[in-house]
């Protein structure tokens, strides 16, 4: 495997040497992307959060940024995305509104209707199901509660589609799929939003 494949890999399970630059980069590259689709959840005031696949944590912070009375658990499969996040958070986590824990998506290790607002940015390209796992979050959110999806390819623009090449596992999805998907999983409504000259995208689904 050549160093180019080795390293857009860290993508989906960062590790080592190679996985701490990654999440850095994720950091950086996704930042405006994952602005914009936090600037689109309007008119919610959440008190218990989720954050799925949470990388270094940085969505996390802005998500308690955004909503300062709300409490957020943070969760990723990879250990080192979740020192990296609760090193980030650390003082959040010692004021009691952040907790960052290892986690897998298609097997939440919550309560039914724990949480109102879920959030996952960039990372249901690697999740195993979609159908599947959008289940497992409806289950953890309460009625009435809201599930937020943000990437950064709607599933047909070339450069993304080209990274299903490198990156084992990957699946862009777009957003017919997703809504299909989200309802098929149990969401009552679901709403989308595209950005106007990037192929961002935003999907709200309410249970």
């Amino acid at each position: 495997m050549g160093f180019s494949k080795k390293f857009f890999n860290q993508t989906r399970k960062p590790e080592g040497f190679l996985g701490r630059r990654m999440i850095k980069r994720m950091n950086a590259g996704h930042d405006l992307m994952a602005k914009w689709g936090m600037s689109r959840a309007e008119g919610y005031a959440p008190e218990k959060m989720l954050e799925i696949g949470c990388g270094g944590g940085k969505h996390a912070a802005e998500l308690m940024e955004k909503y300062p009375s709300a409490h957020i658990t943070a969760i990723d499969y990879s250990g080192l995305s979740v020192k990296t996040a609760a090193k980030r958070n650390r003082a959040m986590i010692k004021k009691g509104r952040c907790a960052v824990l290892r986690g897998d998506v298609s097997r939440l290790d919550f309560a039914d209707g724990a949480f109102d607002f879920a959030s996952a940015f960039e990372t249901i390209y690697f999740w195993p199901g979609l159908e599947r796992c959008f289940a497992e979050v409806a289950r953890v959110l309460k009625s009435g509660g809201t599930f937020m999806i943000v990437n950064e390819s709607d599933g047909t623009d070339e450069k993304s589609l080209s990274f299903e090449k490198i990156i084992d596992g990957m699946k862009n999805y777009t957003v017919g799929e997703i809504e299909a998907a989200l309802r098929a999983a149990g969401f009552a409504e679901v709403k989308s939003f595209h950005h106007e000259s990037e192929p961002w995208i935003a999907v709200f689904a309410k249970k």
